[in-house]
C-alpha cells in the first residue's frame, strides 16, 4: 500500500539525492503514477560516476539484501521484502528514461507510435530520426517530449492510456487539484468511538496544519465494535464542539457523524437526530455479501435521505486484504448526482475508496467529492496525501471537490442537499 511504501520512497529519495554525484533523481513506475497499491519501486538517477552512486544504493541502511548489481543498474530488498531498483543513466538521458519507466505500458506504447508518426523513434535513451529531414530536438525535461509530439505536458498520474493523449493533444487535460487546496476534511474520529486523540486533540493537529475547518465523524451505534455512539452521547459530543468552537477565530469544528447503513438500506440515527449535525457519512459497514443488486438498494436509499451529505468509503474494500462489495457504481453516481450526494475518495492508505477509476465519470455526472482521512489520530490527518494522488490520479480539479472551499462556502455546500430535497 502506498503508506506502507511512502516512508520508505522519501528516506531513499533523500539518500540519493545527498550524494555527490547525483545530479537528478526521481521515482518512477507505478508509485508515480499515483497507483494505490505497488509491486516494487524504481529510482532513477542522472550521474556522470553510476559505480560510485550504485554502490552507495546497496550500502544504504534500509537495505536487507542485494539481489543485483552492475554498472548502472541495481535491485536490493528493503523491509517486508520491497524490491528497490535503481538505474544510473546521463543527464541527456534522464528525460527519456523517466518518462519510460514512469510508464504505463500502454500509455508508452501509444506514445511511441505517436512519435513514429512525427518520423522520430523513442525509446528510454532517446529521439532517433526515422525519415530523412527530420531533426532530433533538444530534450532537458520530459515536458520536452511531449511538446516535441505535439501535446501539452501529461501529469504522471494520468499516465494510463485512457484518453490522456487525446486531451493533450487538444489542450483539454484538467488542472488538478494539490494538497494545498484542501482548507478541511471531514470523516475523522476521535476517542468518543474508536480515534486514538480527544475531540479537542484532533481539533488542534487539524487547525496546526492550516486547516479552516475540521469535521468530526465518529461512528454510530451498530459499529459496537468501534465504540459507536448512541443518541445520548451524540448530543453530548454536539455540545462539546460548541464550546470548542467559541475557543476558535478563523477556524471551525463541524458536528457529524459516520452513519451506518443497516442493512435493509435505513440509518443508525433517526432523522430528527440527523437533523441535529451539520452533515452525515453514511457507510457500511457489515453485511457485505448482499448480491450486487440488494447492495445498490441498499445504498440508493441512504442516498435518498435529505440529511446524508455524503457517503463514506462506497465499496469497503480494504486494499491487499479485503475486495470490494459487489454493487452498481454509475447507478450510485446516478442517485448521488440526482440527490446532490457528496461522495468521499477515503484517502485512508488501507481504503482509497471510491476507487480512482471511476472518478471521471462521476465528474461527467457533477458528483462532487471529498477527500477524507478517515483519521484515527493527529497523525492520521496526514493522509489525506494519499488522497490528493488518487484524485488527481482520477482526472479531478480543485473545483470537483467541496473541501477545497473556503469556511463560508463550505458551510452552504453542506447545507445544499437539505434545501435541495426540502
Amino acid at each position: 500500500r502506498l503508506d506502507q511504501v511512502y516512508p520508505v520512497v522519501q528516506t531513499i529519495l533523500e539518500a540519493l539525492r545527498d550524494h555527490p554525484n547525483a545530479a537528478r533523481v526521481e521515482i518512477c513506475g507505478s508509485f508515480r503514477r499515483g497507483k494505490e497499491t505497488v509491486h516494487d519501486l524504481d529510482f532513477l538517477v542522472a550521474t556522470k560516476k553510476p559505480e560510485a552512486v550504485i554502490e552507495a544504493f546497496v550500502q544504504l541502511p534500509e537495505v536487507i539484501d542485494v539481489i543485483a548489481k552492475g554498472a548502472t543498474k541495481a535491485s536490493v530488498h528493503v523491509q517486508d521484502g520491497l524490491q528497490c531498483d535503481l538505474r544510473a543513466v546521463s543527464s541527456a538521458e534522464f528525460p527519456f528514461a523517466l518518462a519510460y519507466f514512469t510508464g504505463s505500458k500502454e500509455h508508452n506504447v501509444a506514445i511511441r507510435g505517436r512519435a513514429l508518426d512525427h518520423g522520430l523513434s523513442l525509446n528510454e535513451y532517446g529521439f532517433t530520426p526515422t525519415k530523412d529531414g527530420v531533426s532530433v530536438p533538444e530534450v532537458e525535461d520530459e515536458r520536452d517530449i511531449y511538446r516535441t509530439l505535439g501535446l501539452d505536458y501529461i501529469e504522471p498520474e494520468l499516465r494510463e492510456n485512457t484518453g490522456e493523449i487525446e486531451a493533450a493533444e487538444h489542450g483539454k487535460l484538467p488542472r488538478l487539484i494539490e494538497l494545498e487546496n484542501l482548507r478541511g476534511v471531514f470523516h475523522n474520529h476521535s476517542t468518543y468511538s474508536d480515534g486514538r486523540a480527544t475531540l479537542r486533540e484532533m481539533a488542534e493537529a487539524a487547525h496546526d496544519l492550516g486547516m479552516q475547518y475540521f469535521g468530526i465523524a465518529d461512528h454510530s451505534k451498530a459499529s459496537f465494535q468501534a465504540n459507536g455512539l448512541d443518541e445520548k452521547r451524540l448530543l453530548a459530543q454536539i455540545a462539546e464542539i460548541r464550546e470548542l468552537n467559541a475557543e476558535f477565530e478563523g477556524f471551525r469544528i463541524f458536528t457529524g457523524s459516520e452513519v451506518d447503513i443497516l442493512k435493509d438500506g435505513s440509518l443508525d440515527f433517526p432523522d430528527e437526530i440527523l437533523a441535529q449535525l451539520d452533515y452525515a457519512v453514511a457507510s457500511v459497514h457489515n453485511v457485505f455479501n448482499l448480491p450486487e443488486a440488494e447492495m445498490t438498494k441498499r445504498i440508493i436509499k441512504a442516498i435518498e435521505n435529505p440529511y446524508i451529505t455524503m457517503i463514506g468509503h462506497l465499496t469497503g474494500r480494504l486494499l491487499l486484504q479485503r475486495p470490494s462489495y459487489a454493487v452498481d457504481i454509475p447507478a450510485i453516481l446516478d442517485a448521488a448526482a440526482a440527490t446532490g450526494t457528496i461522495i468521499e475518495l477515503n484517502a485512508s492508505g488501507w481504503r482509497l475508496d471510491m476507487d480512482w477509476r471511476w472518478w471521471k465519470l462521476a465528474r461527467e455526472k457533477g458528483v462532487k467529492c471529498s477527500i477524507n482521512p478517515d483519521a484515527h489520530s493527529t497523525h492520521g490527518l496526514k493522509d489525506v496525501i494519499f488522497g490528493i494522488r488518487a484524485a488527481r490520479k482520477g482526472w479531478l480539479r480543485r473545483e470537483d471537490v467541496i473541501n477545497t472551499l473556503p469556511l463560508e462556502e463550505v458551510e452552504k455546500a453542506l447545507k445544499a442537499k437539505r434545501e435541495r430535497l426540502g
